[in-house]
């Protein structure tokens, strides 16, 4: 069953199966949840204290993001580097395992193609703002599901 309010509203539409576990060429647990950007299936470390989703360098141009279409050139600081990049607008769906699926509008940093030796591997970041903040969302480390509905 999905999470009701305690009216009686729908909380969750949706609920994923998150893992926990350290990522690449890392050896902190993180949450890692299956997103698509721009329909490019991807495993994203869910990060509340980022300010944006960040997509990796590698991954920009199957993605499509063409620095000409940028909405701004910011300078910003992924995992202790400060890098500079661009924002841009894209689609990420949270995919369900049980509910619905959920497609919302969020604002994503791509680092210059310069820091893609930097970057290495290193997956892409679902952050709060611009992306987290549009959308209800929950944990259940019991059972590892990432719940999320619409606002």
């Amino acid at each position: 069953m999905l999470l009701l309010r305690a009216n009686g509203d729908t909380f969750a539409t949706g609920a994923a199966p998150y893992s926990y576990r350290p990522p690449i060429n890392d050896i902190t647990n993180r949450i890692l949840l299956q997103v698509a950007i721009e329909g490019t299936i991807i495993e994203a470390i869910v990060d509340t204290g980022s300010p944006f989703a960040v997509c990796p360098p590698y991954l920009a141009e199957t993605i499509g993001f063409d620095p000409a279409a940028a909405l701004d050139s910011i300078p910003f600081i992924v995992r202790g580097i400060r890098m500079t990049g661009n924002l841009h607008r894209a689609t990420i769906l949270f995919p369900a395992a049980e509910g619905d699926d959920l497609v919302v509008d969020a604002t994503i940093f791509v680092p210059n193609q310069e820091w893609q030796e930097s970057w290495g591997e290193h997956p892409a970041f679902i952050g709060l703002t611009g992306c987290l903040e549009r959308l209800r969302f929950a944990f259940d480390p019991e059972n590892d599901l990432f719940y999320f509905g619409p606002l």
